[in-house]
């Protein structure tokens, strides 16, 4: 499977993306999590020791130009599209508790120009890696709708977006769904997250008639406390990991009945 989470800014994404990734994990699946938010912190949410001093992939500058063959100091407005990637989870990954991950770039300083080869490079990647059956790519997207407008996400096979109780939130959502039904993006589901009712679990199902709900995240108040004391979310968050294990069984249960899987 090759899934992309996303969704507004602060409903969870990196947190959600972390546990999925450890609960795929423990059930022997290889896992590369790709850390795609330019305001990268997957790696510190899973726990990577240095997470700090990962290179992004898009600060290996020579890399880039190579597999995108493009030029130093140009514009680049044209670039290969389809780069040689099957190499780099394996050369360039960190690895820990199982989870490989790839951080792919750090937010630039104003007037540095667009992550166009990167954001091409992970596009390809993300298209071009080969997976087996018990393999998964989970990749953490940029809050909002930037990364669907540069079309990174066209090659996943789902698209998980979470959502909270908030009108904010909602219209997001919305949004990502027009630009994902523009992509192609067929596959798409919802996970509610920060979940304290059922009155807010029915607003989001009444919210998206007609799109699958995979689950619903309690809201969990161990994670204000381990924040305040900069400790692990992961084992802090009892309840929202007893939640992904269910999403997780419920991805499991529907990849089994894919025919492509025969």
């Amino acid at each position: 499977m090759k899934l992309a989470i996303s969704g507004k800014g602060g409903v969870g994404k990196t947190l959600l993306s972390a546990l999925l990734a450890q609960a795929f994990a423990r059930t022997s699946y290889m896992v590369t999590a790709i850390d795609a938010d330019p305001d990268a912190n997957l790696g510190l949410t899973l726990g990577f020791p240095n997470h700090s001093k990962i290179v992004p992939i898009a600060e290996m500058t020579e890399f880039i130009q190579e597999r995108t063959e493009t030029r130093p100091d140009e514009a680049n407005p044209y670039f290969r599209m389809s780069p040689h990637v099957d190499d780099i989870p394996i050369r360039y990954a960190e690895r820990h508790n199982g989870v490989r991950l790839l951080v792919m770039g750090r937010p630039r300083p104003g007037g540095a120009g667009c992550y166009c080869p990167e954001n091409a490079l992970l596009a390809a990647l993300v298209a071009h890696l080969l997976l087996s059956p018990k393999e998964v790519i989970i990749m953490d997207m940029a809050a909002g709708i930037e990364h669907l407008n540069r079309g990174t996400a066209r090659a996943v096979d789902r698209l998980l977006i979470i959502v909270e109780p908030g009108q904010a939130s909602m219209e997001t959502a919305q949004r990502i769904i027009t630009l994902s039904t523009d992509l192609g993006l067929k596959d798409i589901e919802f996970i509610g997250n920060k979940i304290r009712s059922s009155a807010e679990e029915d607003f989001i199902r009444t919210t998206f008639p007609g799109y699958n709900v995979l689950g619903f995240v309690p809201y969990d108040e161990s994670l204000v406390r381990a924040e305040l004391v900069g400790a692990s979310k992961l084992d802090a968050c009892f309840a929202m990991r007893s939640a992904t294990e269910e999403i997780l069984n419920k991805l499991l249960a529907t990849k089994k009945q894919d025919p492509s899987d025969d």
